[in-house]
C-alpha cells in the first residue's frame, strides 16, 4: 500500500514539475502567436489609406471574358478596355476591342464598366473601400495562411450597409502591409431583380507597394442569361505615385 502510494505522489510530483509547464507554454506560445484582432485591422486601414492618398493616377489593360452556363471554354463575349484613373476625377474605359455576342456586350459588359464607372467617381468611391468604415472585420481562428505565396491574415468580412459592389464573406491581407491579397464572397445586394446572388472574387498584388487587382470572377445567375461568368484579366499598370510623406 505504501508502495502505490509513493507512486501516486511521484506521477504527481513529475505532473506538476514536468506536465503542467508544458501546457502553459503552449498555451502562452498560442496567446503570443496570435494575432490582435484591433493591430491587423488597423493595418488593413493604413494600407488602403496610403493607396488612395499616394496614387495620383494609373492606367491599366482590362480583359473581360463572358461564359454562358456550363461552359467556361468557349466565351459568348469579349472585351478589352484601357481603364484610366485619376484622383479627384474617377475612372474612364476606354473600348480597344470587342467580340462575339453584342446582346451580351450590350447587357452584361457594359453595365459592368458603366457601374464602375459610377463607384469610383469622387464622392462615392470611398464608400466600397475595404476598410473598417465600409465593413465588420473579424479574424478567422487558424492564424496566418499562405496564399498565392503571400503570409496572410484572413478575416471574415461583412458590409455595414448593403449594395451591389459590397461583399460578405472572406478577405486575405499580407501580414508584412496589410495590403489586400483577395476577397471572396457573394454580393450583399442583387443587382436587380431579375438576378440571382452574385459571388465575387478578386485577386491583388503589390505593384510599388499598393494592391491592384490582378485577377476577378463573377458568377450570378439571372432570369435572361441563366449562369453566367465573367472573368477579368489586368495588365500593364501605369502608376503616378505621390512621393514623400
Amino acid at each position: 500500500m505504501k508502495t502505490v502510494n509513493n507512486r501516486r505522489r511521484l506521477i504527481r510530483t513529475w505532473v506538476a514539475l514536468v506536465i503542467l509547464p508544458l501546457i502553459f507554454e503552449v498555451i502562452r506560445a498560442a496567446h503570443a502567436q496570435a494575432p490582435d484582432q484591433a493591430a491587423v485591422i488597423h493595418l488593413i486601414d493604413a494600407a488602403v489609406a496610403a493607396r488612395v492618398d499616394k496614387v495620383l493616377s494609373f492606367t491599366d489593360v482590362e480583359h473581360y471574358t463572358v461564359y454562358r452556363g456550363n461552359d467556361e471554354v468557349h466565351p459568348v463575349a469579349e472585351m478589352t478596355v484601357r481603364d484610366s484613373y485619376q484622383k479627384g476625377v474617377g475612372k474612364t474605359y476606354t473600348v480597344l476591342s470587342e467580340s462575339g455576342s453584342g446582346i451580351v456586350r450590350r447587357f452584361g459588359l457594359k453595365p459592368l464598366i458603366d457601374n464602375e464607372t459610377a463607384i469610383n467617381q469622387p464622392g462615392k468611391v470611398a464608400e466600397s473601400w475595404f476598410t473598417s468604415e465600409n465593413y465588420v472585420m473579424e479574424l478567422k481562428p487558424g492564424g496566418t495562411r499562405n496564399l498565392n505565396g503571400r503570409n496572410c491574415h484572413v478575416l471574415a468580412i461583412r458590409p455595414r450597409k448593403t449594395a451591389p459592389n459590397m461583399v460578405a464573406g472572406t478577405l486575405w491581407a499580407d501580414v508584412k502591409d496589410g495590403t489586400l491579397v483577395q476577397i471572396d464572397g457573394v454580393a450583399s445586394k442583387k443587382p436587380s431583380v431579375f438576378a440571382g446572388t452574385t459571388h465575387m472574387m478578386r485577386q491583388y498584388t503589390n505593384i510599388d507597394g499598393f494592391a491592384m487587382a490582378t485577377h476577378a470572377r463573377a458568377e450570378s445567375n439571372s432570369m435572361f442569361f441563366g449562369r453566367t461568368v465573367v472573368l477579368i484579366d489586368y495588365s500593364d499598370y501605369h502608376l503616378q505615385v505621390r512621393e514623400g510623406k
